[in-house]
């Protein structure tokens, strides 16, 4: 790991605050959380606020460099008001977004700024000067580099379609960056990642409170649980799929058989219009009793409370599951499987 002599500026932090160098900085100022709820820091708190609600509305947070010091003091505040959410979609949502923002401006930094950044994280890295391949700027360790692509599908990233040599890896300067803001954001799940908060001031309680709000109104149930909102047919469990066909051609479905269908679609955000077109096809169809039940298990009526289908060993016990694949014998419920095959 070469090492790097430049010192980081002002700005510097303000574009990448998650710097051990910004965090020294801060600590040095020996701001109080209670500080923040007065008029003085108004400023930080509001923007600090609004790097969440750019997180949860855009996915990326913007730079505004005009006032270094809020920009600066609103990283950690933020940090702290995602983890007062207690929501695992806004804390996800947060890191994705910042690590985003970091990949734009890295693309754009010189090679000795973007070897500095990488010391915060012990990357093992050197540049790569006067050898054949021109076009890569940066040499990275095996290790490093496999650390930072786990969660990357492309074929590009895969480590046997990589030039390497001496346990290296090449890389241009946007790969590296791509890498870098992988790096970053683990690092900001990880400072989420609290499982104890202390008592915090009713004023960030309240901003915790509006930001989730804003979630559930925008983003929706379906995918602030990790489905994304468009139905996709070839992820679904073997279980799910034989049902969804046997309703589309009007074979006869069981009652449990009905629910787990009806319930599954629910959960993953299909339209209560578009479930009863489901079932038009039965012979006893009647579409105001059909209706009163799919909204009933949605949670539009009665109790408010939206079913999920019935997990893996109950489908098992009613006949239900009739066949397993590979992802089956890992899971539990068949959201689960659903989940999993998408990210897959």
């Amino acid at each position: 790991m070469q090492k790097s002599t430049l010192k980081f500026t002002k700005n510097d932090l303000a574009k990448y605050p998650f710097l051990k160098e910004a965090a020294e900085y801060v600590k040095s100022l020996d701001l109080k959380v209670e500080d923040l709820t007065s008029t003085d820091y108004a400023r930080i708190l509001e923007r600090a606020e609004e790097r969440i609600e750019e997180a949860i509305l855009y996915t990326i947070v913007s730079r505004k460099l005009q006032n270094e010091e809020i920009e600066i003091l609103s990283f950690p505040t933020a940090i702290m008001i995602a983890a007062a959410t207690k929501n695992a979609f806004i804390k996800r949502r947060y890191a994705l977004a910042e690590a985003k923002q970091t990949y734009n401006d890295l693309k754009l930094e010189p090679k000795e700024k973007i070897l500095a950044i990488t010391q915060n994280f012990q990357w093992n890295i050197a540049p790569n000067i006067g050898e054949s391949e021109a076009a890569y700027e940066f040499k990275l360790h095996f290790t490093d580099y496999l650390k930072n692509t786990a969660n990357l599908r492309e074929k590009k990233w895969k480590l046997v379609n990589r030039l390497m040599t001496n346990g290296n890896v090449y890389l241009t300067r946007n790969e590296t960056a791509r890498l870098l803001s992988e790096e970053v954001k683990r690092h900001i799940e990880k400072r989420l990642d609290i499982k104890e908060l202390p008592r915090l001031p009713e004023k960030i309680m309240e901003k915790a409170e509006k930001l989730n709000g804003l979630t559930l109104e925008k983003i929706g149930k379906a995918e602030i649980e990790g489905i994304p909102k468009t139905i996709i047919k070839e992820a679904f469990p073997p279980c799910i799929k034989a049902l969804y066909d046997s309703a589309a051609s009007g074979r006869h479905l069981s009652h449990i058989g009905r629910f787990t269908l009806t319930s599954f679609l629910v959960n993953i955000g299909m339209p209560t219009e578009n479930i009863i077109e489901q079932f038009k096809g039965f012979s006893d169809f009647n579409e105001r009793l059909t209706r009163y039940q799919v909204e009933h298990i949605a949670g539009e009526r009665g109790s408010r409370t939206r079913y999920k289908p019935p997990n893996c060993q109950t489908l098992k016990t009613h006949g239900v599951c009739i066949s397993q694949n590979d992802l089956c014998k890992t899971i539990r419920h068949p959201l689960e499987h659903y989940r999993k095959s998408i990210r897959r």
